[in-house]
């Protein structure tokens, strides 16, 4: 038997069948997965209060070597995060947290910092975390571990080295900025100041337990979030069926 013990982040339950359990969930050695729970809908020995949405889980479960499904054999409680209950904003952006992930990471890629990152922002967001920073520091790190990292270094028209002075231009079709000489903001090309700046790019190459209290301003935040709604729809191609609930 193939069997393996790990930590487990829940993402997804649906019911399966009379008794059993469909449950996606994602792992640091194996990525986002997809397993049956069986009985798992009666079960309280194997399974007793585990398989809830959001929860950091001890996993057991067995690999296929064909398809997609494995079988859950049980799973032990690590932190269940009542706190991500606690109230409709919390809920919402761990709800979107979740979705960002799938949409990255689709089945069977590993990336054991996603994992990280998901937990710790997680633990950050049970604690009563400010949810507008929460959200841009995920996005922003989560864009970066998935490919889409914004490159701050130069302007993409004439190719000048930022070097940390004056405003700048986030263009959406090449993930990149450019300088005020090249380009002029708008509602498409949202601009960010140098401190924004420096701070964006500490969120996207850092781990999230050295950035989770970084101080962004509301001016910062203001600046980010319409870039990273353009970046994000651009880049995956699709607005988050969550993010309406975050508005």
């Amino acid at each position: 038997m193939n069997t393996h013990i790990s930590p487990a982040i829940i993402m997804r339950i649906k019911e399966f069948g009379e008794s059993d359990l469909l449950v996606t969930f994602f792992t640091s050695e194996r990525g986002r997965l997809k397993g049956v729970a069986k009985g798992g809908r009666k079960s309280q020995k194997r399974f007793a209060n585990c398989l809830d949405l959001f929860c950091l889980t001890s996993l057991e479960y067995e690999l296929k070597r064909k398809g997609d499904l494995h079988f859950l054999h049980s799973c032990k409680l690590i932190n269940p995060f009542p706190g991500l209950r606690s109230d409709f904003s919390s809920l919402s952006l761990a709800s979107y947290m979740i979705e960002l992930t799938e949409i990255l990471f689709p089945l069977g890629v590993t990336d054991k910092e996603m994992f990280e990152l998901l937990k710790n922002a997680f633990l950050t967001l049970n604690e009563g975390g400010r949810t507008d920073t929460l959200r841009i520091l995920f996005e922003a790190r989560a864009m970066a571990l998935g490919g889409y990292k914004i490159n701050l270094d130069k302007c993409c028209g004439c190719g000048r080295p930022y070097a940390g002075e004056g405003r700048v231009v986030f263009k959406r079709s090449k993930g990149v900025i450019a300088c005020m000489k090249c380009e002029q903001e708008s509602k498409i090309s949202p601009g960010l100041g140098p401190d924004t700046v420096k701070a964006l790019r500490i969120i996207q190459s850092t781990p999230w337990s050295k950035v989770e209290d970084s101080p962004l301003t509301d001016e910062m935040i203001s600046e980010i979030k319409p870039v990273f709604k353009l970046h994000m729809e651009y880049r995956i191609d699709r607005r988050l069926k969550t993010a309406k609930y975050l508005e």
